[in-house]
């Protein structure tokens, strides 16, 4: 009992229990899963799209085939990478002026929108590549406001976990998707095209949910503050921590809010396009931020997950697996593997043991599994009668660890780090910056993965990726600070040092001295405070 009451984890449950009550609330619960609901059409789409191609009734209609039009196979996997990337990017430009929630509403639309014209493509390709187009720019611009507004809104004790529902939800979708493919391969004729139109147009549930969830819930109270609408901030603010209107702890992060953005404000200026540009690459620590967020995230695409997602079954084929049904169902298994290690990650790694120690797991777990893939497929291609059986079903076994490694490493910490490393008032540039850089390398990777399996002999590939998760071991090392625990408005002291000083920063301040570097709420303060948010209710 001893060693587990000194634990990582055992400390942030004693944590949770000693946070103010009724901070756990169903408003604060429900707002995090409607804006978590964004990341289900990332999920949905890659669990989709790679399987479908896999259906016959598809092949049929569109007349390719994955070993007979690999091209083709290939845009339809990555356009829409290609304009998610350009989505994010133009998001800034909305998620400010629109606020979150309307901005999260817009974006579910142009993603169902996709889905159903392609859906109802029947069997042209141009008019898939568009629905494809339409569809990833929601995706791009959703995987931006989801993440930002749950960082603004959860408590800092929870900040990692809750902001994971956000991948947990794109993972349960992913699962569902290639299972609803599954489905459909077993239970509809390919005769008929319900059974590719089927899995596309399901996907059109979850932006109904979410936009009708919406109506009900919160907008973030730092967006509400940001645009001068103070009082309507801490109206929901009250809500959203579910506590009395003069509870110490409420007041303090308000006064944290509101200074805060106020200090921003008086040192930059207004809150004009051009000002946050400025902002974002003139100043020294916001840089810092930039090289951080787009780093994690080329390290992220490079270290080959995201294309053992995209073509798994390709690579089940590769490794000895021959059946269609054994590829998509095995697909779907390796979604649900991605999900619990992600459930996990959000349970016991990136709040409990921390962002830095969840990383160097995930990516030593992820160099393990791809050094096994590398050297079976070696022997593999020379000598496949020769290869035991216990050794194939290993390469399996691998492919379903790496799941684990990925899921606590490099696939929720970088959205984690876009979301919260930025001040309040550059967010939005920051978030729609780093996950634009993002979508362009992952474009880039689906686009690369068949042409480097091929030019590499498979085994090749595999290498390459052990050789980018040692370079992610090494920067994390030096480069990436710690920020289990820090309120948002506590980030800028990670960024105020030199680079090479990161690791010596990398430890967050303990909760309980959060107020003492941020500065104490005095009891004029609070009682001020106390009088504005009773003027309010």
């Amino acid at each position: 009992m001893g060693i587990f009451s000194n634990s990582p984890f055992a400390k942030y449950v004693h944590a949770i229990k000693q946070s103010p009550r009724g901070i756990y609330n169903h408003q604060l619960i429900l707002t995090v899963v409607m804006y978590a609901l964004g990341g289900m059409p990332k999920g949905w789409d890659e669990g989709t799209t790679a399987s479908v191609t896999q259906l016959k009734s598809f092949q049929r209609e569109f007349g390719i085939t994955p070993k007979g039009n690999p091209g083709q196979i290939s845009n339809i996997v990555s356009f829409v990478n290609l304009t998610a990337g350009i989505g994010a990017l133009l998001s800034f430009f909305l998620n400010d002026k629109l606020g979150r929630i309307w901005s999260y509403r817009l974006y579910m639309a142009i993603y169902a929108a996709g889905n159903l014209i392609e859906t109802f493509s029947y069997g042209s390709l141009p008019a898939l590549y568009v629905g494809r187009l339409v569809a990833g720019a929601g995706i791009g611009a959703l995987t931006v406001v989801g993440p930002m507004a749950i960082v603004e809104i959860a408590p800092a004790m929870t900040r990692g976990l809750m902001t994971l529902w956000f991948n947990v939800c794109m993972l349960s979708s992913q699962m569902v998707g290639i299972f609803v493919v599954f489905g459909c391969n077993s239970h509809i004729p390919a005769s008929k095209n319900l059974q590719y139109q089927i899995p596309f147009f399901v996907q059109c549930f979850v932006p109904a949910i979410g936009v009708i969830m919406s109506f009900f819930l919160h907008e973030s109270p730092r967006w509400l503050c940001l645009r001068g609408r103070n009082e309507e901030a801490l109206k929901t603010l009250t809500t959203l921590r579910g506590m009395r209107s003069d509870d110490p702890f409420l007041l303090n992060e308000w006064e944290m809010m509101a200074t805060q953005l106020a200090r921003e404000q008086s040192e930059f200026g207004d809150t004009g396009y051009g000002s946050i540009i400025r902002e974002t690459f003139r100043v020294r620590s916001n840089l810092r931020r930039i090289q951080l967020t787009v780093v994690a995230y080329i390290l992220a695409q490079f270290s080959g997950a995201n294309s053992v997602t995209n073509y798994l079954p390709e690579i089940f084929g590769i490794i000895g697996v021959e059946s269609t049904d054994v590829k998509v169902y095995a697909s779907g298994l390796y979604a649900l593997a991605k999900l619990i290690c992600c459930i996990a990650a959000s349970l016991f790694f990136v709040d409990a043991l921390g962002r830095r120690k969840s990383l160097f797991t995930g990516v030593t777990v992820q160099a393990i599994c791809h050094s096994y893939l590398a050297g079976y497929l070696f022997w593999f291609m020379r000598n496949e009668d020769g290869m035991p059986k216990g050794a194939s079903d290993m390469a399996i076994g691998v492919i379903y660890i790496h799941a684990f490694g990925w899921a606590v490493g490099l696939y929720t910490l970088p959205y984690l780090f876009g979301a919260e490393l930025w001040p309040n008032r550059i967010r939005s540039f920051g978030g729609a910056l780093s996950q634009g850089f993002h979508w362009l390398f992952y474009f880039a990777i689906t686009k690369a993965t068949p042409s480097l399996l091929n030019t590499m002999n498979q085994w090749g590939a595999f290498v390459f990726f052990v050789g980018w998760c040692i370079i992610a071991l090494v920067y994390a090392y030096i480069m990436v600070p710690e920020t289990a625990g820090r309120a948002l408005e506590n980030m800028d002291a990670l960024f105020e040092n030199p680079w090479y000083m990161m690791r010596k920063v990398a430890v967050a301040a303990p909760s309980n001295k959060l107020d003492e570097e941020f500065g104490n709420t005095t009891v004029a303060d609070s009682k001020s405070m106390v009088s504005q948010i009773e003027r309010v209710r």
